[in-house]
């Protein structure tokens, strides 16, 4: 089944309500100004190949849902740790650059996974090569929480059963 005329319609869709949010704006004439642009870019999209399950946003959003008030908790959680270790001088900070594999089958997910590091307060995706990521940690517990996998796997399986079924 060819799911591009699917993925080209939630698209538009989604293009469509994000103008519609943002601009505030319902008179006839600039509805269908959206509607032309909004097309156009589908048009575009479609010539240039970016269309398909690993660039639709709508897809990634519902996978990836349960996802984030999962990171948000673990944002709220390192905010509190490294203001610990920045507060009280007992507390040991030892800054180390290692690396951590990334078991995401698309660049989506590592993307999502590097990014989801980098937004943990006290670690920091340095660079991202293949599978490979280079961290920079403020302390020995960030670095085994990562090394544990916990959100690598979280990261994974968002990124969807029909990704490992495509590759």
């Amino acid at each position: 089944m060819n799911s591009k005329p699917v993925n080209l319609a939630l698209m538009g869709l989604a293009l469509l309500a994000v103008w519609l949010l943002l601009s505030g704006l319902f008179k006839p004439l600039l509805i269908s100004l959206a509607v032309l642009s909004v097309l156009l870019t589908l048009w575009l999209s479609s010539r240039m190949g970016l269309v398909d399950s690993e660039h639709h946003p709508v897809w990634a959003a519902l996978r990836y849902g349960p996802y984030w008030p999962w990171l948000s908790v673990e944002i709220v959680k390192s905010s509190f740790d490294v203001a610990r270790r920045v507060l009280s001088p007992s507390m040991p900070i030892s800054p180390t650059v290692f690396e951590v594999d990334a078991s995401q089958h698309t660049m989506v997910g590592r993307v999502v996974y590097a990014n989801s590091i980098t937004l943990t307060p006290g670690t920091v995706t340095l660079d991202v090569q293949g599978n490979r990521l280079r961290v920079h940690a403020l302390s020995r517990e960030s670095i085994d929480y990562l090394v544990s996998g916990e959100m690598d796997r979280r990261v994974t399986r968002a990124e969807g059963e029909a990704e490992r079924r495509a590759r």
